[in-house]
């Protein structure tokens, strides 16, 4: 009778050897929100993990919302709720052991878990950010203690296509640009017309002027002031840049060696 006592000893002290000094249960959970109006909803693979350093832990999701993680060791671990139709913030949770002397050096500041003198410390973390740049501590629910999961929106795998529509059509440059230029090309004639006779006449004047205007005349002769302009003679430096008439010669005298 005696064996089966000391062989159930045996293996509770075994047990307590195996098992770290101070390990932790931390639970996490998803609250109602608009995003999620029902969490228990979510597709049955989500789950939760917490990953250090040498160290990781995983949990399901249960019936009540929430991911248990059981004897979590001290440490400072990075939790990730991984979920295929939403995603969650990040979390940074240290669970610190408590001693007997450091027990007011934690009073108030987390939580302790049960008698195994094990403090749970929760803060928003950010990616890509230093360790140390802690976000808002999160504080544990009043019943249950579970630490509450924020959830930043819902996962897009697919991009809806967009329908065809007139405004999309307006709304590009060129086609502004064109029906700019149709409505100049149209009203200005209009505009002119409707002038009295001296700022017509003023108007035209100065069009005359205007070197733009000889350009799109289409080169009539005549009309055209800069017709005249050599620009390989300007270049060159020689006068300015107006191109020479040759001389007509009358009579006899237009050729050389002729008879005299």
């Amino acid at each position: 009778m005696l064996r089966p006592v000391k062989l159930a000893i045996a293996l509770q002290a075994l047990s307590h050897l195996l098992l770290p000094a101070s390990a932790a249960t931390l639970t996490l959970s998803i609250p109602p929100s608009p995003q999620i109006p029902n969490p228990a909803a979510l597709p049955p693979s989500t789950h939760a993990t917490l990953t250090a350093l040498g160290a990781s832990y995983a949990a399901p999701l249960t019936t009540d919302n929430t991911f248990v993680f059981r004897n979590v060791t001290p440490g400072s671990y990075l939790g990730d709720v991984h979920c295929a139709t939403h995603g969650f913030a990040p979390l940074r949770v240290d669970v610190i052991s408590v001693t007997a002397g450091d027990t007011t050096q934690h009073e108030g500041k987390g939580k302790v878990v049960g008698d195994e003198d094990v403090s749970l410390r929760v803060w928003e973390t950010f990616r890509g950010n230093d360790w140390d740049n802690k976000g808002e501590e999160i504080r544990p629910a009043v019943v249950g203690g579970a630490f509450p999961v924020k959830v930043l929106g819902s996962k897009v795998y697919y991009t809806e296509r967009g329908s065809f529509s007139i405004l999309s059509i307006l709304k590009n440059p060129m086609i502004l640009m064109g029906l700019v230029s149709l409505a100049l090309f149209v009203g200005m004639p209009k505009l002119v017309e409707n002038m009295d006779p001296e700022m017509r006449a003023e108007f035209e004047e100065q069009s005359k002027k205007n070197p733009m205007n000889s350009i799109m005349s289409g080169g009539q002769p005549g009309s055209n002031p800069m017709g005249n302009f050599d620009m390989a003679g300007f270049l060159a430096g020689q006068g300015n840049g107006g191109k020479e008439e040759p001389a007509t010669s009358s009579g006899n005298g237009g050729k050389k060696g002729g008879k005299r």
